[in-house]
């Protein structure tokens, strides 16, 4: 017992400084206030927020060279000046022009969001950083010991990482939590319609945006799922809904798809002759995570801030603009046996669609051209490792 104690106590001594070491609270943590409107920001207590953390979470947002053959960055699919999504493409493009069966969702105001993914699959950002670099239609990486030794191999990381994290290198968790900081800064409110909802400036809306807030409340009961509290409005439950689009995608007749060839060039084409190509990926949406079948074709409620820069819309990004937006909910969905019973027809006029989409275009935050400005003045560099990680990887212990 006495040998059995020692050797507790030898290992304990041997490993606390590493622990210590990794989750040792930073001297320089920032304290982000929130913007009007929003909620304090939720900061896990063991990934604090540094500006060393943020900074490096923006290369690697920005670098190439994340993917396996150094062409696809994070904000390729997230472009900064499109909302951080991507308005060409109703789903997102990874490797080699593979498809990927989802649209990419904004990440303004990512930090605020419970379950991650449109089917809510993780539940950090610090671990969902990890599934696009890992997919093999996405990054397609083949291992996470990969990317680590591709980072550690670029010159432009030299002691940034051990700047950042007291003095530990890049590893998984420091790679997701850098990854993260710079997710969780992308905060985006104090729009007109905060200043004049919880700011009390009259002014700050335009009748017509009264009028379609009194729609989005009342009559088209957007406010049922867009949540809107008395201080704050994060405009989602964070709860996951079956409009029936998934349903009508998985389930539905053969369609013709249209399919783009170039910039501003389209063809529509039938499924069969798609399927020699690629074929259509499954999508049972929130089910794929529960295995409840009352989940099929369910997606998470997007956060509506900054929507009307963030076309296209859906977890399919098969609705163009806002106005296909609303026509959809007017009619009320799409009838299948989970349809949330939320859904239904709405009877709005004209003049009433106009208030509710002028509405939606006062949730632009008033720092959209700040946030740009910051990702792009980032330069990760683009010359790739001399050599590739798995042919020169020598064990260092």
């Amino acid at each position: 017992m006495k040998q059995l104690t020692s050797a507790l106590l030898v290992l304990c001594a041997l490993t606390l400084p590493a622990c210590e070491q990794a989750f040792a609270p930073a001297a320089e943590a920032l304290l982000i206030a929130p913007p009007l409107g929003l909620p304090a920001l939720p900061i896990p207590p063991d990934s604090p927020l540094t500006r060393a953390r943020i900074d490096l979470g923006r290369t690697l947002f920005m670098d190439r060279r994340l993917s396996h053959n150094n062409t696809l960055s994070c904000a390729m699919c997230h472009v900064p000046e499109q909302g951080f999504t991507s308005h060409e493409l109703g789903t997102a493009i990874g490797l080699e022009g593979q498809s990927i069966r989802r649209n990419s969702p904004t990440i303004y105001n990512v930090a605020y969001v419970e379950q991650l993914f449109h089917d809510g699959r993780e539940f950090s950002l610090e671990n969902q950083a990890w599934g696009p670099l890992l997919a093999g239609n996405e990054m397609a990486n083949p291992s996470i010991g990969y990317v680590i030794e591709k980072i550690k191999v670029l010159p432009e990381y030299a002691g940034r990482f051990e700047k950042a994290f007291n003095g530990r290198g890049p590893d998984m968790q420091t790679v997701g939590q850098a990854l993260a900081s710079y997710q969780r800064t992308l905060v985006s409110a104090n729009s007109r319609f905060d200043r004049w909802h919880f700011g009390k400036e009259q002014g700050a809306l335009t009748a017509e945006e009264k009028a379609g807030f009194e729609l989005f409340s009342g009559k088209a009961g957007c406010s049922s799922c867009h949540l809107v509290g008395d201080k704050q409005a994060l405009f989602s439950d964070n709860r996951f809904h079956n409009s029936g689009i998934g349903y009508a995608r998985s389930m539905g007749p053969a369609k013709k798809h249209r399919v783009q060839l170039a910039p501003g060039v389209f063809v529509d084409v039938e499924d069969k002759a798609l399927n020699a190509f690629e074929q259509p990926l499954p999508d049972v949406g929130r089910y794929e995570v529960t295995l409840d079948p009352a989940d099929s074709w369910a997606y998470r409620t997007p956060i509506l801030r900054n929507v009307a820069l963030t076309s296209p819309y859906m977890h399919d990004g098969s609705l163009a603009t806002l106005d296909d937006v609303i026509e959809f909910y007017d009619g009320g969905g799409i009838d299948n046996p989970q349809k949330d019973p939320l859904l239904r027809p709405l009877g709005l006029t004209t003049q009433e669609k106009r208030a509710l989409l002028a509405f939606l275009g006062s949730l632009t935050g008033d720092n959209v051209a700040q946030q740009v400005a910051e990702a792009r003045a980032t330069q990760p560099g683009d010359r790739p490792p001399a050599h590739d990680p798995a042919s020169t990887f020598r064990r260092s212990y």
